[in-house]
């Protein structure tokens, strides 16, 4: 094995075999899920008018991605990686041209939502699970936080891509875009990553969904580190869910903020944090994801306000040191399970956080949501804070 000094930074990242056509098929897959969740979003709202259905068809995958958890996630690291993302990345392409066929009744949509929805779920399982065996231990938390960037980056680009595309092909000739980006991601899976075994035995089932999460959740460390990358960072998905009714004129922007500071904090902790300070950074980083949204408690100027989400977003670079600790936490033929369940999790509790968030920000003002959720995100980090302190144990 080569020596994991080697991945230092960005140069020898993108010169270790394998890595770059994976950052090209995560590239491709968060640009091609973010052109055809516009456009699918557009596409039902001209055939129904209803705000509701149109989010959720645009964000309903994320929703879906509890059901994958609970039932798919043995086969990500049950099947061959290569072949596995490969077909998973063809099928989506398949189901995000469907709903462009003429005649496609708007109830049909959602059967593909879901698809869309389990299909990512195993594929967040696969892909990450691939990179913890393509790079070596010391190089996950660099080749992760550049993925994540990436994610990021595309996103912002989809969303102006899927603009564009929407207003010049219509919705239907973007889905279609968006179902090319998936087959040109499986071509890039099938031809860039090398044939691996898969990492465990046996056949995925649900039942080995629910064995493999059942030891996953047994170990006290590993529940620490999943409930740190869940509840207090989704609480704060939950005050950006606000962003739009506490400033409409200037959400764009503050979202944009919020972005910026994500990608900051992804590049430090990828880059710059030593393996010795990790364990002691986690703890900080989700207190300052937090405490800068104390501030909407006295309903700020929006000049304040950007400041604010700014410095906060900096803070979800924790996620990418307690994925480090879990990783650690858990054996190397559960690793793709083990972060799929992350991601799931995750997504699924951004979800409710937006939904509560917005619950309050009814009764309330969204300022005073924002500022209600914070304190719930600080007081669950102290909640957990002695867990995520522990020294790793010799077997998890």
């Amino acid at each position: 094995m080569i020596n994991s000094s080697l991945v230092r930074t960005y140069r020898e990242l993108f010169r270790w075999p394998e890595f770059t056509p994976l950052f090209a098929v995560s590239s491709a897959q968060a640009a091609a899920l973010t052109v055809g969740g516009l456009a699918l979003s557009v596409l039902v709202y001209d055939a129904t008018g209803s705000p509701l259905l149109s989010a959720l068809s645009m964000f309903g995958p994320a929703f879906a991605h509890v059901v994958g958890a609970v039932a798919l996630l043995s086969a990500a690291d049950r099947l061959p990686p290569r072949g596995a993302l490969a077909w998973l990345l063809a099928a989506s392409g398949l189901c995000t041209a469907a709903p462009a066929l003429p005649g496609l009744p708007v109830w049909a949509v959602f059967p593909v939502v879901l698809g869309l929805g389990l299909a990512g779920a195993v594929l967040s399982g696969v892909r990450y699970g691939l990179l913890s065996q393509i790079l070596p231990q010391d190089g996950y938390l660099i080749g992760r936080s550049v993925l994540n960037a990436s994610n990021g980056i595309m996103q912002i680009a989809g969303f102006a891509l899927g603009g564009v595309l929407v207003a010049a092909l219509s919705a239907r000739g973007a889905l279609l875009v968006a179902a090319g980006l998936y087959l040109l991601a499986a071509c890039v899976a099938r031809g860039g990553l090398a044939g691996r075994a898969p990492r465990a035995r046996g056949r995925p089932s649900v039942a080995e969904t629910w064995r493999g999460n059942a030891l996953l959740w047994s170990s006290r460390p590993r529940r620490y580190a999943y409930l740190a990358m869940w509840l207090p960072n989704g609480l704060i998905v939950g005050c950006e869910a606000v962003l739009v009714p506490y400033s409409p004129a200037h959400a764009g922007w503050l979202l944009a903020l919020t972005a910026v500071g994500m990608l900051v904090g992804d590049v430090f902790t990828g880059r710059f944090v030593p393996p010795a300070w990790r364990a002691r950074l986690s703890v900080p980083l989700l207190m300052l994801l937090a405490v800068p949204y104390l501030v909407f408690a006295l309903d700020p100027a929006v000049g304040v306000a950007g400041v604010a989400v700014l410095v906060a977003s900096v803070g979800y670079g924790s996620t990418l040191l307690i994925q480090d600790r879990l990783l650690a936490l858990t054996p190397d033929e559960i690793h793709g399970q083990a972060l799929g369940l992350h991601s799931s999790g995750m997504m699924t509790m951004q979800g409710v956080s937006a939904a509560l968030a917005g619950t309050v920000a009814e009764f309330t003002s969204p300022a005073t949501a924002m500022a209600v959720l914070a304190a719930a995100s600080i007081a669950t980090t102290l909640a957990l804070a002695p867990g995520l302190r522990a020294p790793v144990p010799a077997t998890a």
